[in-house]
This record gives C-alpha cells, sequence and structure tokens, in this order.
C-alpha cells in the first residue's frame, strides 16, 4: 500500500509540465520588469505577491533546489539531505505560507581560501532554501529593471566573458588601451559586512517579504557583528548583495563582478579621489575596501581578474589568457584523474571531458 502511494506520488511529479510552469513564472516576471520599468510600485508589489502564491513558481523553487542546484545534497541543520516525492509537493504546499515564513538557523561549514585562511559556508534547510529561491523569483525581475549595465556577476543572462569583452573595448589599441590605468579593488570580507538596515532600504519588494529577509538576514549572524552579514551559501545571498552594492559603479568607468572590481582609469583622472569615493560609498553600507588586495597598476603591467590575466602589449594589443593561479588548478584537477588507478581508461575520459570543455571556454 505503501510503495504504491510513493509510486503515485513520483508519477505526478514526473508528469508536472515543467516547460508549461517555466513559461508561466516568467510571463509574470516580464510583467513585474515592465511595472518596475514604467515607476508603478503598488502594480510591482502586487505582482510580487501573485509571484509568491503561483503554483508554477512553488513548485519550479522546490525543484530547483532539491534537483538542479550544485549544493543539492548538502544538508542544513535538520540534517535532510534530499527530498522524496511526497516531501517535494508537500515543501511547495507548505510555500502557500512564504508571507510568513519562519526561517530556521544555519549550518556552518567551514571552507578554506587560496590565502590559508577559512571563511565560513552557512547553509539554510532545505525548505529555507526553496523559500529563498522562491523569493528570489519574486524580487530578481524588480531588481534586474534598475541594476548598472556594467555589472555582471550573479544576474541572469550575464557572465564573466561579459566583463571579459567590455575589458577588451576599453583596453584595445585603438582605444589608447597602453596609456591607461587599472585600480584592483577587492571589498573586504563583503558577505560577512553588508550592513542589514542598508540591504532592506534597497530592496523592492512588499513588507511581507522584507519581515522574512529580515528574518533570514539575522538567522545567520555573526555574534560579534549583529547587524551586518548576509549567510554564503543562501539562494538569495547573492541578490541581496548586488542590491547592497549597485551604484558603486557610477563613480567612475569600473567593471564589478559581485564583490570584486577594476576601474578603468585615463592618464588624467585622480585615482586618489576615486578610490575615496569608493570608500565613501561603501563605508555607508558597512563595508571597506581590502588595502591589501587594493592595487593600482598600469595596463602594460598586467592584471588578474575573473580567473584571467589581462594586460595590454607593448606593441598596444590587448591580450587576454587563463591566469597562474587558474592554470595550476586546472593542472592539479587533470593530474588527480590520471594518476587515480581506480579509474580505468574510459572512466577516466569521461572525468577528463567537463574539465577540458570548461578550461577550451574559458581559454577562447
Amino acid at each position: 500500500m505503501v510503495r504504491h502511494k510513493i509510486k503515485d506520488f513520483s508519477e505526478l511529479w514526473k508528469n508536472i509540465p515543467w516547460k508549461k510552469f517555466r513559461r508561466n513564472l516568467f510571463r509574470l516576471q516580464r510583467r513585474l520588469f515592465k511595472a518596475i520599468q514604467a515607476e508603478d510600485t503598488r502594480r510591482a508589489r502586487n505582482i510580487q505577491k501573485l509571484i509568491l502564491k503561483s503554483k508554477a513558481a512553488r513548485l519550479l523553487a522546490v525543484r530547483q533546489v532539491s534537483q538542479l542546484n550544485t549544493g543539492k545534497k548538502t544538508a542544513g541543520i535538520d540534517g535532510v539531505k534530499s527530498l522524496n516525492f511526497k516531501q517535494r509537493l508537500a515543501l511547495a504546499e507548505r510555500l502557500l505560507k512564504a508571507h510568513d515564513w519562519k526561517h530556521s538557523k544555519l549550518r556552518e561549514i567551514p571552507i578554506p581560501k587560496k590565502d590559508g585562511t577559512t571563511r565560513m559556508l552557512k547553509v539554510p534547510t532545505m525548505a529555507d532554501r526553496a523559500w529563498q529561491c522562491l523569493v528570489k523569483y519574486a524580487l530578481e525581475p524588480a531588481h534586474e529593471a534598475t541594476f548598472h549595465a556594467r555589472s555582471y556577476g550573479f544576474r541572469p543572462g550575464r557572465s564573466a566573458h561579459d566583463a571579459q569583452k567590455i575589458l577588451f573595448n576599453n583596453l584595445r589599441s585603438s582605444l589608447n588601451g597602453a596609456s591607461k590605468r587599472i585600480l584592483e579593488l577587492d571589498i573586504e570580507k563583503c558577505f560577512d559586512r553588508i550592513n542589514h538596515t542598508s540591504i532592506m532600504e534597497r530592496v523592492i519588494a512588499p513588507q511581507s517579504i522584507k519581515i522574512g529577509l529580515w528574518r533570514c538576514l539575522k538567522a545567520g549572524v555573526n555574534p560579534e557583528f549583529p547587524e551586518q552579514g548576509t549567510p554564503q551559501g543562501g539562494v538569495v545571498s547573492p541578490l541581496l548583495a548586488n542590491v547592497a552594492l549597485d551604484g558603486i559603479e557610477d563613480i567612475h568607468n569600473s567593471i564589478r563582478y559581485a564583490d570584486d572590481m577594476v576601474v578603468i582609469l585615463k592618464p588624467k583622472d585622480d585615482a586618489d579621489k576615486i578610490l575615496k569615493d569608493i570608500q565613501e560609498f561603501l563605508a555607508v553600507r558597512g563595508l571597506k575596501v581590502s588595502e591589501r588586495k587594493t592595487k593600482l597598476l598600469k595596463s602594460t603591467d598586467g592584471f588578474d581578474f575573473l580567473g584571467w590575466h589581462f594586460k595590454v602589449q607593448s606593441n598596444g594589443k590587448f591580450r587576454c589568457v587563463p591566469s597562474e593561479d587558474n592554470y595550476k588548478a586546472f593542472r592539479q584537477k587533470v593530474k588527480e584523474i590520471v594518476n587515480c588507478s581506480n579509474y580505468g581508461a574510459k572512466i577516466k575520459a569521461e572525468k577528463l571531458a567537463p574539465l577540458v570543455r570548461g578550461w577550451r571556454n574559458c581559454a577562447t
């Protein structure tokens, strides 16, 4: 009897018209995008409430966090690593109360960084991730209508390759790239230090969503800094970081990818004044520039950004190749697969194929 019920739930889940649901959600998101462009805030908030209640959005959110995301097998504080078909459908029903969501505490996982330090990954439960994904569906189109054109990190339809193209367009020989300088910036502990009030003031959403986001932010706070930080590991955290940092690109001609940023300076530009303006912008949001990682370089010296090494050669030609760190990491991954005696030739080829494909895409 139980097995029969489980089979029924599996058939019910598999027969859901996912393509139709994606189209339905996209139509709502397009309406929201246009409402914000028309500065019709009241209509936009009504559409956001409609997205939260939408069956298509709720089921797609559950599917995204339980089946599609890379970290779908990572457990939160409740220890749940996966959901069966019945639990997925039950969670979609539970999301009907998304307007009054109670966020659980987060599971902390230390992650080593390149410089030898560690950062704390804070993982929400599966249910909280589904709620965050649903809220992201309602927030993202509204902010995409207002986000700056030179922001590329964690945005739909944009990638690091777009940032690469903008750098080429600014540093190529026809635009005298050899005479320009690069101010390379890194925001210190961006996700851990963003001021909560600063985020909430800029979020475009009805009050019910803002209350849920406030609970979400408070669930992952560092006791040392109770008013700061968005939990790294949350579905909605990159979007909130973009909301807080949006507008920094207006200070000067620059390219931002999440918390990494390069500013392109002409010979007469005052680097000290631009850096001071950026520091003032960040201070309002509880952030500051990392002095250790901030560099002012000639474009002919070369610089690393987003896994690439960019350089204007002595003949004025722009050159872009994968960075040294990226190259070493790639070689190490290949070496581990090739030298593993547990794999046969066929398995090694299967494991190497995506690595080589990714490296090819990076290098072209």
